[in-house]
């Protein structure tokens, strides 16, 4: 993606430049191409002021790896592909039913200006053209350029820092998405262990008659007067109506450290 480069900034409409045979004539537009977060695609959006005050955008993403791709707004073409010529020039073209519906070039001029010459194609196959010029907004230029000559190329030093902070980045999103998830899992288990040992503090200070066994499941009850006990007995096994306890409380296990879990 380094022949793309040059391409990536904010571009600010020559409206007096451009002509027009599709659609509203802007009063003002910026067209901003920027490398999207994995590298592999770029992001290009515009928006443009009409003659009447009417704002318009748009925006999408592009592989410029001149494959074909599905593409979500079937309005503008449902196929996509794009490719980078050169450092100078890359292409755009949009399919509706294996036709050309729009195809896009860009091109940076030896003036360095970004010249996006638009075909349009209607149902018939009637190709309208409209040519735009933009010059670079240079206070949100990704690395330092200089627009003097006719190739723009992007400093090493700053295609080699771009690169290392994208992998910073993605590196330490991903260490610190894995990081939060287990955050979280400590945090119920953390929960869940001072839940036993809540439960383990009423068990240990009820009234148990037998060695527990680890492993083994058994009843808490709750007396009559508050306390509690631990019983082998099932409520099912009292019969119906005849639990002699106040209530029932839960199955409970012993577990290997001592603690107890209700089941």
């Amino acid at each position: 993606m380094v022949d793309a480069y040059n391409f990536l900034a904010s571009w600010q409409l020559f409206p007096e430049k451009g002509t027009y045979e599709f659609g509203n004539r802007p009063k003002s537009g910026i067209f901003k191409i920027e490398l999207g977060g994995t590298g592999k695609h770029l992001s290009i959006s515009m928006n443009w002021v009409s003659l009447e005050d009417q704002a318009f955008s748009s925006q999408y993403s592009v592989i410029p790896d001149g494959n074909e791709y599905d593409f979500d707004d079937h309005e503008i073409g449902e196929v996509i592909k794009a490719e980078i010529i050169n450092s100078l020039s890359f292409q755009s073209a949009f399919y509706k039913k294996n036709k050309p519906a729009l195809e896009v070039s860009h091109e940076i001029t030896p003036k360095g200006y970004l010249k996006v010459i638009h075909h349009h194609y209607n149902e018939a196959g009637e190709k309208f053209t409209n040519e735009e010029i933009y010059h670079k907004q240079l206070s949100v230029l990704p690395y330092a350029a200089s627009v003097s000559g006719a190739l723009i190329k992007p400093n090493e030093a700053g295609v080699i820092r771009h690169h290392a902070l994208s992998a910073m980045e993605e590196q330490t999103n991903m260490q610190l998405t894995q990081i939060r998830q287990q955050i979280e899992l400590l945090a119920i288990q953390a929960k869940e262990i001072q839940k036993r040992k809540e439960l383990s503090m009423i068990i240990y200070d009820a009234e148990i008659s037998f060695a527990p066994v680890i492993g083994q499941t058994y009843y808490l009850y709750e007396k009559e007067d508050a306390s509690h006990l631990v019983s082998m007995i099932s409520p099912k096994e009292w019969g119906k109506g005849k639990l002699p306890y106040k209530d029932f409380v839960a199955a409970v296990k012993l577990l290997a450290d001592h603690t107890w879990k209700e089941i």
